[in-house]
């Protein structure tokens, strides 16, 4: 018997092993790919944040009247392998974000069977919703959070006698993180979703804290934003509802269970 349960261990782990390294072959493959078109992602998607004409700063100009002017920012490399380093680190991450679904759906595969069966019920298209979450934070990280962030402190001086000359490294740090981090806090309602189907939490409890959660989401919202209040505004609303959906997610969950 304790023979089987080793033998059952084992395969479990070995498993996991395959199921790491066919997470391992996609986020390779897709950086692979995207190393290819590196200075085009550079300068069209990561670099255009610093122009007046990016897709955010027009909308804002023609829409809401308020228009970007010129970013005085220029860019430079302070070590030997700044630039190779940053462009390595920007096809890894472009491959971690696109090949998310595989990610998850392996992840999921992989704790699936250890679950009951009500349980796997109550998780079904729960890869789908997710990605869709995943990828609709990271949108609303790069078109929201990450321009606000260039162009605040892109066009910030204390003095005009200093210029803003930023490295690559701060650059590219502060988008790649703005970004990703956005992505996983719009996974709140799936969060929601599971634990109130696993009994972790109810919306009562959610209710009881709402109070708490908005401080912290405008906490949050002033570590990943520029600090002046409307930047922070326009972060914390989508978070603040993301957390009201949550809530309203347990509660549906909850009156499902107890109709059961």
């Amino acid at each position: 018997m304790e023979n089987d349960k080793q033998m059952s261990f084992l395969n479990h782990l070995e498993e996991l092993r395959w199921r790491l390294v066919r997470i391992a072959i996609a986020i390779v493959i897709v950086s692979i790919a995207l190393w290819f078109f590196q200075e085009w992602i550079m300068d069209n998607l990561f670099l255009s944040m610093k122009d007046p004409s990016f897709i955010t700063f027009q909308l804002m100009c023609d829409h809401f009247g308020v228009c970007v002017e010129e970013i005085p920012l220029k860019m430079q490399s302070m070590t030997v392998s700044g630039q190779f380093s940053y462009a390595l680190m920007t096809s890894i991450m472009g491959g971690v974000v696109i090949s998310f679904p595989f990610i998850f759906y392996q992840i999921w595969r992989f704790v699936k069977p250890g679950l009951k069966k009500n349980e796997q019920t109550v998780a079904k298209g729960i890869v789908f919703y997710v990605s869709l979450l995943f990828f609709t934070g990271i949108a609303f990280g790069y078109f929201i959070v990450a321009p606000l962030c260039v162009q605040f402190f892109g066009s910030y001086q204390i003095s005009d006698k200093i210029e803003n000359i930023f490295t690559i490294n701060s650059y590219m740090s502060t988008i790649l993180s703005t970004v990703f981090y956005s992505g996983l806090l719009f996974l709140l309602p799936v969060i929601s979703y599971l634990f109130t189907k696993l009994g972790v939490i109810t919306p009562e409890f959610l209710r009881k804290y709402r109070k708490h959660a908005i401080v912290g989401i405008l906490i949050l919202s002033a570590v990943i934003t520029p600090p002046d209040l409307i930047s922070q505004v326009i972060v914390g609303i989508p978070i603040v509802l993301l957390y009201e959906i949550g809530i309203l997610v347990s509660a549906r969950v909850e009156k499902n269970k107890k109709q059961d």
